[in-house]
């Protein structure tokens, strides 16, 4: 291959329509977001692989692949044209416009009642900007899938490829309707749970143990509860109908906290908080995007967080 044609003026053209076409899946698929008719996007793959003299793709009827030799330039060809996006948006910075696409990680609940907000404003202060969610409680590796920023909560895992920035805090706490408490009476130290009704978080068949203090001694009550659920917001509306007591985070039970219609008990014996982070890549240059919104939400967040205040 001539040197002259890594410098051709098509061949950046040609490498973001191969890195999008496997993104996107397909060559359909991308042509929405390069505006280019499938021809045009066809033609530039075969260009790479002429000039690389390798097949990138493997192509059927159904779907495209990476070949191992494809699998290798496009991650290389990715981490590229993200650098040179993040050029763009440093540039943008300059002139107070942040651009391009904040792809952000966070939990489902939390992300859905505390972070949305937020992230509605700064999309509605900078129209140049358009945002990809994703919400799953799963772990994900942020580089390798390409996340500008993550919502995490809990202790943090030593990583060198990532920054963290704490700006809130999570709080368990065991709470009951005051309806299930006249009924039931109140418990007054962990080992009171025992006898009465509760309602666990469930992970597939695994209950999630309750862990509770008394001068720094934990108590750990694994059940077995009358009702296990996998959802928090579900948990929350069976105590708030007087079901039995459960155990969930303060970020989704203010309202109700504030209104009396759930009551914490065993305030003594709650559990240490958990910290709430934004963890992102520790790139030398953090695009003007992803350093916008994390200082926008630590400033909504400094005096403290909507469910603490």
């Amino acid at each position: 291959m001539a040197q002259g044609d890594f410098v051709k003026p098509h061949r950046f053209g040609d490498i973001a329509a191969f890195v999008a076409v496997v993104k996107a899946g397909s060559i359909t698929a991308a042509t929405n977001s390069l505006e280019l008719t499938r021809s045009a996007v066809g033609k530039s793959i075969v260009r790479l692989e002429t000039q690389l003299g390798l097949r990138l793709l493997n192509r059927t009827t159904r779907k495209l692949s990476l070949t191992d030799e494809g699998a290798v330039v496009y991650e290389r060809w990715r981490q590229i044209l993200d650098e040179l996006e993040d050029v763009d948006a440093t540039m943008a910075l300059r002139r107070n416009q942040p651009t391009g696409t904040l792809k952000f990680l966070m939990p489902p609940t939390f992300g859905q009642r505390h972070v949305l907000p937020v992230l509605n404003a700064y999309l509605n202060e900078w129209p140049a900007l358009r945002a990809e969610l994703w919400f799953t409680d799963r772990f994900v590796d942020l580089v390798e899938d390409g996340f500008d920023l993550a919502i995490r909560i809990g202790a943090p895992k030593e990583d060198s490829q990532m920054l963290t920035r704490t700006v809130a805090w999570r709080q368990f706490i065991v709470c009951a309707s005051p309806d299930y408490l006249a009924r039931r009476g109140t418990p007054q130290t962990p080992r009171d749970l025992v006898g009465h009704d509760t309602i666990m978080y469930a992970v597939g068949e695994q209950p999630r143990p309750w862990r509770l203090y008394t001068d720094d001694v934990p108590h750990v009550y694994e059940g077995p509860a009358r009702l296990d659920i996998d959802s928090y917001e579900v948990m929350r509306e069976m105590a708030l109908a007087g079901f039995g007591l459960t155990f969930l985070p303060n970020y989704i039970l203010a309202d109700e906290l504030r209104a009396g219609t759930l009551v914490e008990v065993l305030r003594a014996h709650r559990p240490p908080r958990d910290p709430i982070r934004l963890v992102y890549p520790s790139r030398q240059h953090l695009a003007p995007r992803t350093r916008g919104f994390i200082d926008l939400l630590a400033q909504r967040w400094e005096s403290g967080a909507p469910w603490e205040t």
